[in-house]
């Protein structure tokens, strides 16, 4: 940087390698020779370069420069533009899917054309589709049983307690036997699966329209 330095200055960027009474010998010594010009303000002495020594470029230099950095420029300009369009490119390109995840798309869509065409299946046989009457009355229909399976349910699992001490004393076959004499059927795994599932959770949101 063509700017002034003090010895201090000097001795700090050369990390102590020379001492500062040295580098302020060195610098008045090379002042005297007159490569660099010594300025004094107060008690401070600056040094800097001797401007007379640094070469001035000719205007056609000068111009010939500008006209170089105006070339890179314009080329620069060419690359970014380029530089986009590529990077628009690849985007594209790795938001289409590729042929593994077609292939599983493929196969998703062949299986819920065959489920759909199962659906089908009875009305191209002439079976006569269900009206909306005749699903209205079937949801009544499996609201009313269920509120009641659950009502009976409820009442068993009151009793239930009751029922372990009556057993208790009975072998493990003769309590099966009672249970189906006094039509008792407990719940199974698909009872559970089934308040679960999508036609009771159906039922409910209907209950809260």
């Amino acid at each position: 940087m063509n700017r002034p330095y003090g010895a201090v200055d000097v001795a700090a960027n050369l990390k102590g390698a020379v001492p500062k009474t040295a580098t302020q010998k060195i610098l008045v010594t090379l002042a005297e020779k007159g490569e660099l010009v010594q300025k004094v303000y107060g008690k401070t002495t600056f040094f800097v370069y001797n401007q007379a020594k640094i070469d001035c470029l000719p205007n056609e230099k000068i111009i010939e420069l500008k006209s170089q950095v105006s070339k890179i420029e314009d080329e620069n300009q060419v690359l970014t533009g380029e530089l986009k369009a590529c990077s628009a490119e690849l985007a594209r390109i790795k938001a289409t899917p590729t042929d593994e995840e077609i292939d599983g798309q493929i196969t998703s869509v062949e299986a819920s054309i065959s489920q759909i065409t199962k659906s089908l299946q009875p009305l191209r046989s002439g079976a006569r589709p269900i009206s909306a009457r005749e699903l209205e009355q079937i949801h009544a229909d499996w609201t009313k049983w269920r509120a009641e399976w659950i009502r009976r349910r409820k009442v068993f699992l009151t009793v239930d307690r009751l029922w372990q001490l009556a057993t208790d004393a009975l072998a493990p076959q003769d309590a099966r036997n009672l249970e189906e004499d006094l039509g008792i059927e407990k719940d199974t795994a698909e009872h559970g699966v089934l308040e679960k599932g999508e036609l009771c959770c159906a039922t409910l949101k209907r209950k809260r329209r």
